[in-house]
């Protein structure tokens, strides 16, 4: 609510994101095509703002009551890539979903080749709240390694490091076990840029097999089969995020 008690508004574009219909560029595209309106309107800018008494429609159809806020956990295979359209047509994690499952995004990203634990959400808003470095939330993996591994070097991954101008925080990782030319790593890290493990171990001389996230923060993969998909209780939901797992006021079905 704003100063005066009167709803506080939010863009269109972002209102339609988190309701799950789309994501925010392609509600900028729906509003640019003439699909939405706001209290009768058709809408020709994205930076106009609605709150949660607007009439915001889209074709026409008008957006219902906000829906909880819902979680799942999701083993990605290998050879999906976690997006919802792929320019290079590649199988994508979003068409391997359940029909019956509503439109959600991914809590972070998983690339083509890594498998494990992908969080998914209907609530756009939370996705960001999750995979936002300040939460601070720690990502275990499992790594297959090739090549030599040097314990003191791993272990002074510790520190951080930088490599190509690129700052990598503070990354626990410790040898597991050894099978020839092989090595299972257990990898450890708060951020997760883009192919940082992948990129730190080809730094240290060893080339990543396999990649497998086995946990994000207090949610595990643990015994999930792989391609399988199981909602998280909404009474753990609510344990491990309070009342950040409320639905958003301007999140609609």
């Amino acid at each position: 609510m704003t100063p005066d008690g009167a709803p506080k508004g939010e863009r269109v574009a972002k209102v339609l994101a988190r309701a799950g219909l789309c994501s925010r560029r392609d509600a900028e595209r729906w509003i640019a095509d003439g699909r939405v309106s706001l209290d009768g309107k058709v809408l020709t800018s994205p930076a106009v703002l609605a709150t949660s008494q607007s009439d915001l429609r889209v074709d026409g159809k008008r957006l219902g009551e906000p829906e909880p806020t819902r979680l799942w956990r999701y083993h990605k295979p290998a050879g999906l890539v976690t997006t919802h359209r792929d320019e290079k047509g590649r199988a994508t994690v979003f068409q391997r979903l359940p029909e019956e499952l509503p439109r959600v995004v991914s809590v972070g990203r998983l690339d083509l080749t890594s498998e494990g634990l992908l969080l998914l959400t209907n609530d756009g808003g939370l996705a960001r709240l999750l995979e936002h470095p300040a939460r601070g939330w720690l990502r275990r993996y499992r790594v297959r390694v090739n090549g030599e591994v040097d314990p003191k070097r791993l272990s002074a991954l510790e520190r951080g490091l930088t490599l190509d101008g690129i700052a990598y925080g503070p990354i626990r990782a410790a040898l597991e076990r050894v099978q020839g030319d092989n090595a299972w790593l257990t990898v450890s890290l708060r951020e997760g840029k883009n192919r940082e493990i992948r990129r730190v171990m080809t730094h240290l001389g060893l080339t990543v097999a396999r990649l497998i996230r086995v946990a994000y923060g207090p949610f595990q993969l643990g015994h999930l089969p792989r391609s399988a998909i199981e909602e998280v209780p909404r009474r753990v939901l609510k344990e491990q995020l309070g009342g950040e797992a409320k639905p958003d006021a301007h999140r609609r079905r």
